[in-house]
This record gives structure tokens, C-alpha cells and sequence, in this order.
């Protein structure tokens, strides 16, 4: 794929408690943010979120590291190119204080600034509340944001925080236990739903880790776990990105029925009368 020239999305600024940041909008009706993966904001998440805009939903992407709309594997640089680049961004979140990379039972700084980005673009898009979904690196901050009453449909997609090196890191999720709490309260007294998402075998998301979230969740934890077979093979890292660099988006394609899953997941929370 080409750079994404960002035709079609909308460029503006949020800021929260003095942090501003770059925001992309397509689309219109009930707001869904999505957090891209390392390395940023690719071609394919951005396609991610014209699949959300066709729904009848607002995507909302917040640039929380790299370039927006850059290809990170193009032919034309190379693949040397495309890791020096993914390279940077997991350098500039690793040395960020707004990213909780290995610490267990915390969240991460950045998640109170999504939630207020949440609520402002409930706010201005209207609808019964918002959807969030996070890619790797922010897969565990739709489930911190869903601490808020008006985050109706998490989403978390292959959660790599914190990074497994320990048992304690693979068995945990970046989000604290008292705002765990809370979500667990949501799923047994509201009926919250929580989809996750991951290939089995992958390293950055241990099965012990989604096992921890049945154990703490019960069933407002909804597991979607599929097998490294079935990823796209033109993927240049092992399975792992479920719904962007390992989708193969033809019908009867296990990771084309993870995709649908998640749509009708925000559908179904987002758009009752669709």
C-alpha cells in the first residue's frame, strides 16, 4: 500500500488539562474512537475506520504517535525503512510518561484524555454513547475508558500492555484495580460487553492474559481467539494485528468474522435502531 493522503477525514485539535493533540473524523452519527497500533495511524487503520464511518458511526482516531496516514511498509523504502520507522514510534512510547509500558495494576496517563475526548465527541455526535477501540499498545485503554458510563462498546484488539516479559505482566492488563472494578460492576449490573481479540501464540498477548479478564470479568468478557493459520500471510511480523495487518477481508475468512464481530458489536451498542 501507498502513503494515505487523507482524503475524506477531517484534521482538528483536542485538548484536555493542557495536553493538545491531532484528531482525524470521518464519517457522522454515535462516536467511535480508535486508538491505532504501533507503528501509528496506518493506511490500514485508517481503512478500519472507513468500516466503522460506513456503519452510520463518527470514527474518531487520536494521533497519539507516528505520522498519520504513513504506509510503514512500503516497496519503495523497503522493509529496513518500514522497522527503523515502527522503531521510532515504540521508542517515543516507551520514553512518553503518558504510556504505562511495563508497570502492572496501573493505567496509563494518556487513558484520562481519551475519556475526555470520549465524552466531548458524545457530546457533539449524539447517540445512546461511544465505542472505543484499541490496537496492541492501546488495546487495554478502550477498557480503561470504559470506567465511563457513556463508553458503551470496548473493544480491545490484540492488548500488548504491560509487555509480557514476567508471569505477573502476562497474567494482568494496563488498568488499575479500582477502575477494573468498576467495569466488572458495569458487566454484571448494566450487561457491558468487552470483546478482545487475538491469534493464539502471540507473544505480546499471552493466553493468560485473557484468561485473567474471563476470571475478572466473567461474562462481560467476550474472547475472540483465532488461529495463527488463518492471518494473512503478507503480514511482515507473526500474527498479531487482527484487524488491520493480518486481516484477510474476503467472506468466510476467520479474520474477516473477527472484523464483522466487531462491527456488529458497535453496531448492536451504537445504533439500536439500525
Amino acid at each position: 500500500m501507498a502513503d494515505h493522503d487523507l482524503k475524506g477525514f477531517a484534521r482538528e485539535e483536542f485538548t484536555h488539562d493542557g495536553t493538545t493533540r491531532e484528531v482525524l473524523r470521518h464519517g457522522s452519527g454515535p462516536a467511535v474512537i480508535v486508538m491505532a497500533e504501533i507503528p501509528g495511524i496506518t493506511p490500514k487503520v485508517l481503512a478500519f475506520a472507513e468500516r466503522v464511518a460506513s456503519l452510520g458511526c463518527t470514527a474518531v482516531l487520536p494521533v497519539l504517535f507516528g505520522k498519520p496516514g504513513r504506509d510503514p511498509h512500503p516497496d519503495a523504502r523497503g522493509r529496513l525503512a518500514g522497522f527503523a520507522y515502527a522503531a521510532s514510534s515504540i521508542a517515543a512510547v516507551c520514553v512518553s510518561r503518558e504510556f504505562t509500558v511495563l508497570a502492572t495494576g496501573r493505567s496509563s496517563p494518556a487513558v484520562a484524555w481519551l475519556r475526555a475526548l470520549a465524552a466531548h465527541e458524545h457530546g457533539r455526535c449524539g447517540g445512546p454513547g461511544v465505542g472505543a477501540v484499541g490496537m496492541c499498545f492501546t488495546g487495554g485503554f478502550a477498557l480503561a475508558m470504559a470506567t465511563d458510563d457513556r463508553l458503551l462498546a470496548p473493544v480491545l484488539s490484540q492488548p500488548s500492555l504491560p509487555v509480557p516479559w514476567t508471569r505477573r505482566q502476562a497474567c494482568g492488563i494496563d488498568i488499575s484495580p479500582e477502575e477494573l472494578a468498576v467495569v466488572r460492576d458495569r458487566c454484571e449490573r448494566d450487561g457491558l460487553r468487552v470483546l478482545g481479540l487475538r491469534f493464539r501464540g502471540d507473544r505480546f498477548v499471552p493466553g493468560d492474559r485473557f484468561a485473567y479478564l474471563r476470571r475478572e470479568l466473567g461474562e462481560g468478557f467476550v474472547a475472540v481467539e483465532l488461529d495463527p493459520r488463518y492471518a494473512n500471510p503478507a503480514g511482515v511480523l507473526p500474527p498479531h494485528s487482527v484487524l488491520t495487518e493480518h486481516l484477510v477481508d474476503r467472506p468466510g475468512e476467520p479474520t474477516r468474522a473477527a472484523l464483522d464481530q466487531v462491527l456488529d458489536h458497535l453496531g448492536s451498542r451504537l445504533l439500536p435502531t439500525a
